[in-house]
C-alpha cells in the first residue's frame, strides 16, 4: 500500500525558456494601472508648488527691472528645484512600484515538473497553475484535475455564493463560458479559492482574461497618503496662506514706506519664500517610500505605507508559532500506539520501524496531501519513504478536507485492479480523531494521557486512524466511515535561532509578545519557554469562547499564551487587546486570518505559506516568515519616525532665522540682506539635507530600550514645535547680531551681505549637526557616517567658495569680498550656535 505522487506532475508544464518567450511576447500578466504616476506627471505636479511659484514671479519682476543676468539665475535654480524634486519623486515612484509588484497576488505553478512560486504578473499563457484554498485566482484557466474546489466569483459576478468546479473532460472551449454557475470546468482571474485544491492551465492573462475585459482593476500597493502626510499638508497650506497674508502686507508697507514698487515685490516674494516650509510633504513622501525599501531588506514588503507610521508605537506583538517562531521543519519524532509502543525515528535512524506502528505511518502518510506543500504532510511522506512504504498502484479517490468543526484531513484510496474496496485514511487533531473513531471513555482517557506527555516534551501531536470502505457512493462527511484508532505522532519544530534575542529585544522594548498557537497548552508552553516568553499566564479556547467581551478584555492583560485556538477566535483576541488601549501586530496566514488580519493595527500576512487573502487583508507580507524579522521591521519603523522627525525640527528651526533676517530689515529700516537669489540658493541646501540627509541617518542607541510612543501621537508636537522654534531663534539671535554689529562697524552693504549670508550657512550646517541625533553628543553626531551629509556639505563648500571668487558670482549675489578674518567670524557663529544649541538641548529633551 502507497501513494501514488503523480497527481500533479503527470505533465511536465512550460520550461523556464518558453515561459520567457510567451511573456516577452504577449506581455505582463496585468492591467493598466491609472495610479501609476509618469515622468510628465510628476513634473506637472511639481511645477504646481508655490515655491516655484514664487522663483518664477520673481524673475519675472528682475526682468521688468531689465536685470536679464538675475532672471536667468532664478530660472536656472527653479529648474535645478525642479530637478531634484522630480528625481526624488521618480526615485520614490521606483521604489513603489517594485513594491507593487513583489506584493501582487503569488502563484504557485509547475514549470519543467517542479513547483515554483512566483508573482502573479509572471504567470503567462500555458502555465500549470496549483491552486490551494485560500488562492486568488492569477489568470483565467481550464481545470485540469480538482478535489472539492470551491471558488468566489463575486469579484466578476456580483454572487455572493462560492461556485464547485470540476475538470474540463469534454475540452470546452473557454469562450464558450463566462463566470457564474457550479460546475463549470473553467476559473477565472481574480476570484477566490474558497475550498478543496486542483490543478488548472492557463488559458488567458492581463487583458485577455475575463476580468480584463471587464475593465475591472486588480488591487495593488494601498498608496492613498497615510495620517503623515495629510497632517504635513495641511500645515503647508497654513503656512503657506499666513506666509502669503505677511507678503502681501509688507509689499504695501515697503511700497508706501520707502517707494520703489518692484524692489517690495522682490522683499515680498523672499519673505514668502523664506516661511514656506514646502520640503514637508516632499520628506514625508520619500522617507515613507525610501523606509518601505529599507524594510523591505529586512524581507518585509510593506502594502500599506500607514503600517511604517505604526510600527514605531506597537505594544502588543501577536505571532503564531508554527513557521514564525518555528523553522516550519517539521520531523516526525515520535510514533506512538495508544497503550505503550513508541518508535523515535532520530534517535533509531537504522532501525527498522515496529510492525504495529508501520500503520501508522503509513495511513499517515496516506491521509497527507498527494502534492505536499504542507511541513507536516512532508514529514509523514519522507519518513513512509525512508521505510518503504511508499509505492505504486494506489489511485486517489477523493479527499475530505478540514473543517472548522472538524480539524482532520481524509484521503480515500482505490488499488489499482479492484473497483470495489476503497481504503480510507484520516489524520488530524486527537479530539477530532476520537471522534471519528467514536472512542469510550477509558480509551479517550489513555489518549489525553498520552497526547500530554508527548506535548509536555514540545511535540505536535497529530492522530492516525482508517477504515474501509466497499460502497460505490461516498458519503457526505467523514463520519460515516467506521474509523479505527491506529495510534499518534509527535512532531517536532526547531526554534529559530534569531528567537529569544528579538523576544528579549521586544521585551526592553516594552512590546508585549504574545503567541496564538493552534496546538496544546503544553506544547505552546514547552515551545514559549524556549522562545523566553513568559508560560505563567495560558488561555485556550475553550475558556475563551467561556467568557463575554468584558471578561475577555480584562483576561487578555495577563495572558502570553493563547493555545487550541481557532482562527476565527484570532479577531476577538486582537479586539480585546485594542479595548485596551494596545497598538496591536497579528500575523496570519489563512482564509480565516484575514478578520484579525485587517482588525489589527498592522496586519502581518506569510509570505509563502500565506494565502493570498491574507496578504490582501495585511499592511505587512512577511517574506521568510521569521520572528526576527518583525522585529527588525519595528525597530526600522522607529528609526523611520524617529528621522521623520529630526528632519520636521531642522525644517521648522532652518525657517525662522531666513523669515527673521528677511523681515529684520524691513521693521528696523536696515537695508534689506536677502533677495529671492539667495532664498533659492539656500533652498538648495535645505532640500537635499531635509529628504537625503537625515533619511540616511542611523538609528538611535535607545531605539529598542524605550517604550512605543502613543499611536495618536502628533507629529507636530508642542515639545517638537517649542524646541525647533528655540532652535531658529537661537540662530537668529546669532546671524542678526553678526549683520548689525558688521553694518554698524560701517562695512559696504555688500560685504555685510556676504558676511550674513555666510554666517546663516555656516549655523544652519550647526542645525544639522544638532538634529542629527535625540541625545547624542556632538563628537558622536560627528563621528556618525553618513555620505549623504558629506555630499552636501563638499556640494555647499564648493559653492560658496565660487560666490566669493568669481566675479560674476559675486555680482550675481551682490557679496563683496571677504577676507580671512571674515570667515573666521562667519564660522565662529556657526560653532557658537552648535554649541550654545547643544548645552540646551537636554533640557528640551527632558520634555520631549
Amino acid at each position: 500500500m502507497g501513494l501514488n505522487r503523480s497527481l500533479f506532475f503527470s505533465e511536465l508544464g512550460l520550461d523556464d525558456a518558453e515561459a520567457q518567450g510567451r511573456l516577452q511576447a504577449e506581455g505582463y500578466n496585468e492591467l493598466p494601472r491609472s495610479e501609476r504616476r509618469t515622468l510628465l506627471r510628476i513634473v506637472f505636479e511639481v511645477l504646481r508648488e508655490p515655491m516655484l511659484a514664487l522663483l518664477l514671479a520673481a524673475g519675472g519682476v528682475y526682468l521688468a527691472l531689465g536685470d536679464l543676468r538675475e532672471s536667468l539665475v532664478l530660472l536656472l535654480f527653479a529648474t535645478m528645484s525642479v530637478g531634484i524634486t522630480v528625481i526624488q519623486e521618480t526615485r520614490t515612484e521606483r521604489v513603489l512600484e517594485a513594491l507593487r509588484d513583489l506584493t501582487s497576488p503569488r502563484a504557485l505553478v509547475i514549470r519543467g515538473g517542479e513547483q515554483k512560486r512566483i508573482a502573479g504578473r509572471e504567470v503567462v499563457r500555458g502555465d500549470l497553475v496549483i491552486l490551494a484554498e485560500g488562492d486568488r485566482v492569477p489568470a483565467d484557466a481550464r481545470i485540469i484535475r480538482c478535489q472539492d474546489l470551491l471558488i468566489d466569483e463575486s469579484l466578476l459576478t456580483g454572487e455572493s455564493v462560492p461556485v464547485s468546479k470540476r475538470p474540463n473532460v469534454k475540452q470546452e472551449e473557454p469562450h464558450e463560458l463566462r463566470p457564474g454557475g457550479d460546475n463549470l470546468p473553467y476559473v477565472f482571474s481574480g476570484s477566490l479559492v474558497v475550498r478543496g485544491g486542483g490543478l488548472s492551465e492557463v488559458t488567458a492573462t492581463g487583458v485577455r482574461s475575463e476580468i480584463g475585459k471587464i475593465g475591472l482593476s486588480l488591487e495593488g500597493l494601498d498608496v492613498e497618503p497615510p495620517r503623515l502626510q495629510t497632517e504635513t499638508r495641511r500645515v503647508v497650506q497654513n503656512f503657506a496662506l499666513v506666509g502669503g497674508a505677511v507678503s502681501l502686507l509688507v509689499v504695501v508697507l515697503y511700497g508706501l514706506l520707502r517707494g520703489g514698487w518692484l524692489d517690495a515685490t522682490l522683499a515680498g516674494i523672499a519673505l514668502g519664500m523664506s516661511m514656506l516650509p514646502e520640503e514637508l510633504p516632499v520628506v514625508i513622501t520619500v522617507f515613507l517610500a525610501m523606509g518601505a525599501w529599507r524594510i523591505s531588506k529586512a524581507r518585509v514588503l510593506t502594502r500599506r505605507a500607514a503600517a511604517i507610521e505604526t510600527l514605531g508605537s506597537a505594544t502588543v506583538l501577536c505571532t503564531d508559532k508554527t513557521g514564525t517562531l518555528t523553522e516550519n521543519r517539521m520531523s516526525i519524532a515520535e510514533l506512538r500506539t495508544l497503550h505503550g509502543s513508541v518508535f523515535c525515528p532520530q534517535d533509531e535512524a537504522d532501525a527498522k520501524i515496529p510492525t504495529n506502528l508501520r500503520d501508522v505511518l503509513q495511513f499517515g502518510a496516506l491521509a497527507s496531501a498527494v502534492d505536499a506543500t504542507d511541513p507536516m504532510d512532508r514529514a509523514f511522506l519522507e519518513l513512509a519513504r525512508t521505510h518503504g512504504l511508499e509505492a505504486s498502484g494506489w489511485e486517489h479517490i477523493h479527499a475530505y478536507g478540514l473543517r472548522p468543526n472538524l480539524l482532520a484531513v481524509t484521503n480515500v484510496w482505490r488499488a489499482t485492479g479492484n473497483h470495489r474496496e476503497l481504503v480510507i485514511a484520516a489524520k488530524g487533531a486527537p479530539e477530532a480523531i476520537a471522534a471519528l473513531c467514536h472512542l469510550g471513555n477509558q480509551d479517550r482517557a489513555a489518549l489525553s494521557r498520552v497526547v500530554d506527555a508527548m506535548a509536555d516534551a514540545g511535540l505536535r501531536v497529530l492522530c492516525v486512524a482508517r477504515s474501509t470502505s466497499a460502497g460505490e457512493v461516498l458519503p457526505k462527511s467523514q463520519h460515516e466511515f467506521k474509523f479505527e484508532m491506529l495510534g499518534l505522532a509527535g512532531l517536532a519544530d526547531p526554534l529559530r535561532k534569531t528567537v529569544p534575542a528579538a523576544v528579549h529585544e521586544c521585551r526592553t522594548a516594552g512590546i508585549k509578545v504574545v503567541m496564538i498557537t493552534g496546538d496544546y497548552p503544553a506544547t505552546a508552553k514547552a515551545i514559549a519557554r524556549r522562545a523566553g516568553l513568559s508560560v505563567e499566564s495560558v488561555m485556550t479556547g475553550e475558556e475563551l469562547d467561556r467568557l463575554n467581551e468584558s471578561e475577555l478584555v480584562s483576561r487578555v492583560r495577563s495572558a502570553t499564551i493563547f493555545a487550541r485556538i481557532m482562527p476565527e477566535q484570532k479577531l476577538r483576541i486582537v479586539n480585546a487587546f485594542k479595548a485596551n488601549g494596545e497598538t496591536v501586530a497579528m500575523t496570519g496566514d489563512g482564509v480565516n486570518d484575514a478578520p484579525s488580519l485587517k482588525a489589527a493595527h498592522i496586519g502581518i500576512a506569510m509570505g509563502g505559506r500565506g494565502t493570498d487573502v491574507a496578504r490582501e487583508a495585511s499592511s505587512l507580507v512577511l517574506l521568510d516568515e521569521d520572528f526576527g524579522s518583525i522585529v527588525k521591521a519595528i525597530r526600522l519603523g522607529r528609526r523611520i519616525y524617529d528621522n521623520i522627525r529630526k528632519a520636521m525640527e531642522f525644517i521648522f528651526a532652518v525657517h525662522v532665522p531666513i523669515a527673521g533676517l528677511a523681515i529684520l530689515p524691513l521693521v528696523s529700516g536696515l537695508p534689506v540682506i536677502f533677495w529671492p537669489i539667495h532664498i533659492a540658493f539656500l533652498e538648495m541646501v535645505i532640500d537635499p539635507v531635509c529628504s537625503l540627509v537625515f533619511e540616511a541617518e542611523v538609528e538611535e542607541d535607545n531605539v529598542m530600550k524605550r517604550p512605543p510612543r502613543r499611536r495618536e501621537e502628533p507629529l507636530f508636537s508642542k515639545a517638537l514645535i517649542i524646541w525647533s522654534l528655540f532652535q531658529g531663534l537661537m540662530v537668529f539671535g546669532v546671524v542678526a547680531f553678526v549683520f548689525v554689529l558688521a553694518w554698524n562697524r560701517g562695512m559696504a552693504e555688500t560685504e555685510v551681505r556676504a558676511l550674513t549670508f555666510f554666517s546663516l550657512v555656516t549655523t544652519i550646517v550647526g542645525l544639522i549637526y544638532v538634529n542629527r541625533s535625540f541625545g547624542a553628543s556632538v563628537t558622536t553626531a560627528i563621528r556618525r557616517p553618513n555620505r549623504a551629509l558629506a555630499t552636501v556639505l563638499i556640494a555647499v563648500a564648493a559653492m560658496l567658495s565660487l560666490t566669493i571668487t568669481l566675479p560674476v558670482a559675486k555680482s550675481l549675489f551682490h557679496f563683496g569680498t571677504l577676507h580671512w578674518d571674515d570667515l573666521g567670524a562667519t564660522l565662529a557663529a556657526g560653532i557658537l550656535s552648535l554649541a550654545l544649541l547643544q548645552q540646551l538641548k537636554p533640557l528640551f529633551q527632558e520634555k520631549r
